[in-house]
């Protein structure tokens, strides 16, 4: 088994694959408590996850979604490559950044695009407008060469910031958004980077794999056009899109201790990379709280952490439990559940957001050759 590995490993290392390492950082909900301005910025942006998946006719992206990502990688734009730290985002699928055009405060803070030094940039005047709840983000489009790890996607569409929302994202950790949903939820057409990195052959297969590495340790990242045989030592079980927009499947139920305790008829649920917590119906979340013995607010006793029971995403018959200590978060003396209550109803019924406390249990494969996400259990 170890030499089959090791030849799997030796033939990876020689296939036409790229890998991106992903910086675990300080989350901006993070930054802003440290500021003293957590408080103000939750009252004056209410938050509404719903509004990234049900966008209106400017493309909702609430910045939100991304207040506890911790996850980050750097791209290059432009010749010479000018470079920014983006999500990698599997939740949306335009790619966006700051530029020199943008006067506002959250721009001085960050690394902004300036087309006057790239000899490949071509502009457009075409505008792109992405909203924030309260504000919003809005721009133009360019094209230009985007290199990601050693890939070189020319031509490349991309919007570049001239307004940005609020004296809060001046202290985002990350500068731009890097989608990798379908192109069919695309804001102003534009083709997302992964489609254009299949259409011009410079992955060896369409899938991108990702790993997200556990209690602030190293090595995670997102490995584009192959599968890291070294995390799928547990098997792969391949799961079928129920949609081809977001990264949606469909769950069979959820249970904890053996019990349904959500989705009982089926539901659908989204593999967000660029959602750092479990999203939740919730009528679902408020039998969960009850049944694992949170408050209304989702704290629970520290002490009981241990004792609490997986909770368990039943999908396509199989079981993909995620632990108590995945989904409990501990901050200063206080665990709360990483759940996010909220509702957002689709076609073929509830729909749930698996975020990072999920993929954080598992090596996650989004295959768009076959239209699948593959799951295999992380040791």
């Amino acid at each position: 088994m170890k030499l089959l590995l090791l030849f799997a490993l030796v033939a990876l290392s020689q296939c036409h694959v790229h890998r991106v390492s992903l910086k675990k950082m300080k989350s901006l909900r993070q930054t802003l408590k440290e500021h003293g301005l957590l408080d103000r910025y939750l009252k004056q942006h209410p938050y509404n996850l719903a509004t990234k998946y049900f966008p209106s006719d400017t493309s909702a992206e609430p910045l939100q979604n991304y207040m506890d990502n911790e996850y980050y990688g750097t791209i290059s734009i432009g010749t010479p490559g000018q470079e920014f730290t983006v999500i990698f985002d599997t939740g949306s699928s335009n790619l966006w950044v700051p530029s020199v055009y943008c006067s506002s405060m959250a721009c001085s803070n960050h690394n902004r695009f300036n087309p006057a030094e790239s000899s490949t940039y071509v502009g457009t005047n075409e505008s792109v407008d992405i909203v924030y709840g309260t504000g919003s983000m809005t721009g133009v489009l360019g094209y230009d060469t985007v290199t990601v790890a050693s890939i070189e996607v020319v031509n490349q569409i991309f919007g570049l910031t001239e307004t940005e929302p609020g004296d809060f994202f001046y202290y985002s950790p990350f500068d731009g958004i890097l989608g990798l949903a379908f192109p069919s939820i695309a804001s102003s057409g534009a083709t997302p980077v992964f489609d254009n990195m299949m259409s011009e052959g410079l992955v060896a297969k369409d899938l991108f794999s990702v790993y997200l590495s556990r209690d602030g340790q190293s090595g995670s990242f997102v490995l584009f056009g192959a599968i890291d045989p070294y995390y799928t030592t547990n098997g792969i079980s391949w799961i079928p899109l129920s949609a081809e927009t977001y990264w949606q499947i469909t769950m069979d139920s959820v249970t904890i201790g053996g019990e349904t305790a959500a989705c009982p008829s089926g539901c659908q649920a989204i593999v967000d990379t660029g959602t750092s917590l479990l999203a939740v119906p919730s009528t679902a979340l408020n039998n969960i709280l009850s049944v694992l013995g949170a408050s209304s607010n989702g704290e629970v006793s520290c002490s009981a952490v241990s004792s609490l029971p997986d909770i368990v995403f039943n999908i396509n018959g199989e079981a993909f439990p995620v632990p108590a200590s995945a989904y409990v978060i501990q901050s200063e003396g206080t665990c709360i559940l990483g759940l996010q209550g909220m509702n957002l109803p689709s076609q073929s019924g509830e729909l749930w957001i698996l975020g990072d406390v999920f993929i954080r249990e598992y090596y996650v494969i989004f295959n768009r050759a076959n239209n699948m996400v593959g799951l295999s259990p992380l040791s």
